[in-house]
């Protein structure tokens, strides 16, 4: 992989060479959003090449945040997932001024009716319980359909005997929901509990950023726990630690490095090795009976 993404970079230069003399069939410049700029490093890369390499920074390495469906993609067996509960909704979103008009605006802009996409699939040709969470749905914050949904799956799981996957990115509780929102915590909790009873597998993939009530809960309760590098992992913000506790934290602090230095997690794993890994994870566990 790392020579496929070395050859990548060899033709990257060359696209970026060429950027303004290319020409579209009506003799027009090529629009700009064909490229996308990567927020770290600052670099141009065309929007084909950066789907190849998984939405991975050739230049950096830096690993763009992913949609649900996109990370499904690139995790399952082609075809083989089906979503659960895709219609189950907060019912009362009218509590919060304005809360109903920014679900409806979400749910426009990402095609999802909530924060997180749940089903069964299979890995390595392994039937597994999957939730991906989607950031960009009002940052993949918990309210109580999310805390449903994947209560719901890990339910399931248990039922079915199946293992657990969940890719974690939140921001955190869904405020506008008040106490409701905090309860999915003790919820989603207490089901992954009796998943563990029941002898289930939960493999817990922490993706930037997993901050919040949703690091205090499920997010952390895997019994392996995985990160994409350079992935923001934590429950309060690092200013306001700082303000808290009054000490400066180190540069790196939350960051999927620091955890892994401090044993907080158990592996960075690329995304280009992610499904190889989970794959290595599930026959493991299966082996293990």
């Amino acid at each position: 992989m790392e020579q496929s993404f070395k050859e990548r970079k060899n033709k990257l230069t060359l696209f970026k060479t060429l950027r303004h003399a290319i020409k579209d069939k009506q003799g027009r410049d090529i629009p700009d959003n064909v490229f996308i700029t990567c927020p770290k490093c600052k670099a141009s890369t065309p929007s084909e090449s950066l789907m190849h390499d998984l939405y991975v920074c050739p230049e950096c390495g830096y690993h763009y945040k992913l949609s649900a469906r996109e990370r499904v993609r690139q995790v399952c067996d082609k075809g083989s997932f089906s979503t659960i509960d895709k219609n189950l909704v907060n019912p009362d979103t009218d509590a919060f001024p304005g809360y109903t008009e920014k679900i409806d605006s979400c749910q426009r802009q990402t095609g999802m009716s909530e924060a997180v996409l749940t089903g069964i699939g299979k890995i390595g040709g392994r039937k597994t319980a999957v939730a991906v969470m989607d950031s960009r749905f009002m940052m993949a914050s918990m309210g109580s359909a999310v805390g449903e949904r994947i209560t719901r799956l890990i339910e399931l799981a248990t039922k079915k005997r199946l293992p657990l996957v969940i890719f974690c990115a939140s921001g955190g509780a869904r405020m506008q929901e008040g106490i409701i929102s905090l309860m999915q915590m003790v919820k989603t909790s207490a089901a992954l509990e009796r998943f563990a009873e029941a002898g289930g597998f939960y493999l817990s993939v922490l993706t930037n950023p997993t901050t919040g009530g949703v690091s205090a809960s499920f997010a952390t309760l895997g019994d392996i726990l995985i990160a994409e590098p350079d992935s923001l992992i934590g429950f309060a913000g690092k200013r306001v630690i700082e303000n808290t506790i009054k000490e400066k934290l180190p540069e790196n602090f939350q960051k999927a490095e620091f955890l892994l230095e401090k044993g907080a997690i158990d592996a960075i794993v690329h995304r280009s090795q992610m499904k190889s890994t989970i794959e290595k994870l599930l026959d493991l566990h299966e082996r293990r009976g």
